[in-house]
């Protein structure tokens, strides 16, 4: 086990070394001046230089890359100065000539539109996103399974039609469409009855009461967010469900007289819930990703929307530092499934 485990910790490394690489090459090819786009067209070429050499753009392509690997790497080769200090918040380890060699949380440097560090940014956000990517898990995970257990028990029937043309829907409309649609109509056509807004955030700051949580505001992007899970696990437990109900035990619980009730939800339903169960696991880390459009469509302060405003305004530590997080995010969680595969069926270390 622990060698299977240490095996998928070198994938998962050499995974976020790639994405590293990815992303640095591609946000330095890109075209723009990071630092006009921080101080204005009409700024002097002193300032210009300024913001440059603060941000290390007046270095080679491969000097840059070296230092952002060396603001991400735990353990880094640092100048032993308080202002050093102060910024990355390291724990000095030895000393190597004038520098220093210390362990310290990943940096993820500073925005260049405000100035703050990009991890204090992502720590303000990343909750708002975890919330809506959570609700939306479990609205898709509860109405999925209830529509997937009515449908497999009424096969055929107008019940089990309507649940298979609403799961194809689901599938087939991208989030960045249905979320338009669904604003549109509840947050607008039909606001007067549902008393929705078309637009804003779980959090918000009123003058008199200070920070004020809208809950409201989480129904129209946690709806249009667990549409597509919600589609896919109505179909994986209606396929389950008929399996185990073909079963030769359901049939002689049937022939014992057990109620319909106790056959469908103590015995079938337990035993078709593993697809349902590694859908979700798999989902939730696709959620925190497929949050960026329609955060920003709703105008959900998140994540997402925070990305997308920080690429329309060239913030590219912003971006970057948010592309990293999720990849993170995506990587942990699949090392966690495979390793609780592996310890649940022990076949699959041997795969």
């Amino acid at each position: 086990m622990l060698q299977y485990a240490f095996k998928k910790f070198i994938y998962g490394f050499a995974v976020m070394a790639g994405v590293i690489v990815v992303v640095f090459v591609l946000f330095n090819v890109l075209p723009g001046d990071p630092a006009r786009m921080t101080m204005g067209q009409r700024s002097d070429v002193q300032s210009l230089e300024a913001v440059r050499k603060e941000f290390g753009l007046d270095r080679s392509k491969p000097e840059q890359f070296f230092l952002y690997l060396n603001d991400l790497s735990p353990i880094g080769l640092h100048d032993n100065n308080k202002e050093t200090k102060d910024k990355y918040r390291y724990i000095k380890l030895f000393p190597l000539g004038d520098d220093v060699v210390a362990f310290k949380w990943p940096y993820l440097r500073r925005s260049y539109q405000t100035k703050r560090d990009v991890t204090t940014i992502l720590t303000e956000t990343v909750p708002n996103t975890f919330i809506l990517a959570l609700t939306a898990m479990i609205f898709a995970t509860i109405i999925g399974v209830f529509l997937g257990v009515l449908s497999a028990v009424h096969k055929d029937s107008w019940i089990d039609k309507l649940a298979n043309a609403f799961a194809i829907l689901g599938i087939s409309a991208p989030s960045f469409f249905a979320g338009i649609i669904i604003a549109w109509l509840f947050g607008f056509v039909l606001s007067d009855y549902t008393g929705l807004n078309m637009s804003g955030s779980l959090y918000s700051y009123d003058p008199f009461e200070g920070e004020v949580t809208t809950w409201k505001n989480l129904w129209l992007p946690m709806l249009t967010l667990g549409l597509r899970p919600l589609a896919i696990i109505v179909q994986l437990t209606r396929s389950a469900m008929l399996d185990v109900l073909a079963q030769d035990y359901i049939r002689t619980a049937r022939a014992k007289g057990l109620g319909r009730n106790a056959i469908i939800y103590k015995h079938a339903l337990r035993n078709a819930l593993n697809p349902v169960i590694t859908a979700i696991s798999g989902w939730f880390a696709s959620l925190l990703a497929g949050s960026f459009f329609v955060e920003y469509i709703f105008g959900y302060n998140g994540l997402g929307r925070t990305t997308v405003s920080a690429l329309e305004m060239s913030d590219f530590p912003v971006v970057m530092g948010s592309i990293l997080f999720i990849a993170f995010v995506f990587v942990v969680i699949n090392i966690f499934v495979d390793i609780l595969y592996a310890f649940v069926d022990p076949r699959v270390k041997l795969a």
